[in-house]
């Protein structure tokens, strides 16, 4: 017993781990000896090539400036900061306070006490200012890196409306909303994601319109995100949403600052992400996929019919090869006599069954659609025409296919570019109908369909049901579904997704 007292008395404390050691290594407080702190940040970033030390006297007291090469603005660093420094001959003794309050001429200027704030703030752009016998380092904004100028986004192109569109900088990118939505209830809140990346993600809200419990589910679900790094927007996505294994999308994009600011007035909240011009928005719809900001532009009647022509669009490029191959292979009855004579006629001599057919023509256009989207624009432009009309041509010439079933196809590829949102869903879907519609005919057509209204009502976004304002029923919200209903009758907002001020304008 007391041999084995003594042997847990005598046994060493065990030696602390890697992660304790890094932990401790990194709160390390800032040394009052100038050379010790250059000695430790040139070891922390491993005397990276692009790591500037810029050694100077601010009268008769030594300083360093330290910074990125290509994150600061050197115009900034030499005017306002190593100007009006050097140019001092004698001063009273300086302090961090002395200098941030009445010599540099900065907008931002933050006192830090520790390596790992001096770090991140120099890994970020900023530059740090570090003086003899100080234990504190002044944190300067002089950010200043090479962006991409505003313009037009490619994927929204709009004939009316705003022509502006998010940048890769985040500081752009909330400004632009700013000027949209003069508002003090336009709340930011901060936070860093990606151990390598450190990556720097917003969210944006309205204060009394956007829901309390969304917006805690946003800010928990983010929170927990544990990542090496966030390169763009598209990895927040796949990590939050509700259901990872769906093929619809429960999360909404947008390039558009007009667009970002209507959602955020319907009580949405966005998530903004450094480095990347597209922006998430939560709770998502179903039927928002089929909305376009220029339908609030333009008079309701034309908008409600192009809003009918994207529902039927998308009802084309997901059924339209499946119908095809159903009505040929089981149901000639239903067509009529005149067409299906002249149909049987073209599939004379056609090798394969109609639903190898529309699966392999479907095959060909995804790659044509891919090499087309993958290659410079010039190539793919050549890519597709020859795509389209020699190889079509030489398909239906040699007898492999049949001339309707690719006039079919062609209607289906043009029909998948109306509803942009759902592109990938519908390349998904037409595959699934396609394949059970050549060995049941119209029956798998409507198994496969009833299968996805039941998926389709089980979903939720942020706690929201997917496909409101259809399942649950909200008559009010029929008023922009499969319409666009005059701008004075549209008084309320969404039911599912606002605060209890819902109401947008009077009666």
């Amino acid at each position: 017993m007391f041999k084995y007292l003594k042997k847990l008395l005598t046994t060493k404390s065990p030696a602390p781990s890697q992660t304790q050691k890094e932990n401790s290594n990194h709160n390390r407080p800032i040394s009052s000896n100038l050379k010790n702190n250059i000695t430790y940040i040139q070891e922390r970033l491993n005397n990276s090539s692009d790591i500037i030390l810029r050694h100077f006297q601010i009268g008769k007291n030594d300083a360093v400036l330290i910074f990125i090469e290509g994150l600061t603005d050197a115009k900034i660093v030499n005017e306002h900061v190593l100007e009006p420094l050097m140019g001092l001959d004698q001063h009273p003794p300086l302090t961090p306070d002395t200098i941030s309050n009445h010599l540099v001429e900065i907008s931002k200027v933050t006192q830090i006490a520790t390596m790992n704030a001096l770090i991140e703030g120099c890994l970020a752009g900023d530059s740090v200012l570090l003086l003899h016998n100080h234990p504190q380092a002044l944190l300067l904004n002089t950010r200043g890196f090479e962006t991409r100028s505003i313009k037009e986004p490619d994927t929204e192109v709009v004939v009316r409306g705003p022509k502006e569109g998010f940048t890769e900088k985040l500081q752009v990118n909330i400004s632009m909303l700013r000027r949209k939505l003069k508002t003090e209830n336009l709340i930011i809140e901060d936070l860093t994601l990606g151990v390598q990346s450190a990556t720097t993600v917003s969210f944006v809200y309205l204060k009394g319109i956007a829901r309390a419990e969304v917006i805690q589910e946003v800010r928990e679900r983010v929170s927990k995100i544990k990542i090496d790094a966030i390169l763009e927007s598209g990895y927040i996505e796949q990590l939050i949403e509700d259901a990872p294994r769906s093929p619809f999308p429960t999360i909404s994009n947008s390039e558009k600052p007009d667009i970002v600011a209507a959602k955020l007035l319907e009580g949405r909240v966005a998530i903004l992400v450094d480095g990347t011009p597209v922006v998430l928005i939560v709770p998502k719809l179903f039927v928002e996929s089929f909305q376009s900001a220029e339908d609030y532009y333009s008079r309701p009647y034309y908008a409600s019919l192009v809003r009918t022509l994207r529902y039927a669009s998308f009802f084309i490029t997901t059924m339209g090869p499946a119908l095809y191959v159903a009505l040929t292979t089981f149901h000639q009855e239903l067509i009529p006599t005149d067409l299906i004579i002249s149909m049987a006629s073209a599939r004379e001599g056609t090798p394969f069954p109609a639903m190898f057919e529309a699966l392999g023509m479907g095959a060909v256009y995804e790659i044509l659609r891919e090499a087309g989207i993958r290659l410079p624009r010039p190539v793919g432009n050549a890519v597709s025409i020859v795509g389209a009309l020699v190889i079509g041509e030489a398909a239906v010439t040699a007898g492999l296919i049949s001339a309707p079933l690719l006039i079919v196809i062609a209607l289906t590829a043009i029909s998948s570019y109306v509803v942009n949102a759902l592109a990938d869903v519908a390349a998904i879907l037409r595959l699934l109908f396609t394949f059970l519609a050549g060995f049941m005919g119209i029956f798998g057509i409507i198994c496969v369909f009833l299968g996805i209204l039941i998926h389709l009502c089980a979903l939720k976004s942020f706690g929201t049901p997917y496909l409101s304002p259809l399942a649950p029923l909200q008559p009010k919200g029929f008023l922009d579904l499969f319409i666009r209903a005059p701008m004075q009758a549209l008084i309320t907002r969404p039911a599912n997704i606002s605060n209890k001020n819902n109401k947008r304008q009077k009666n």
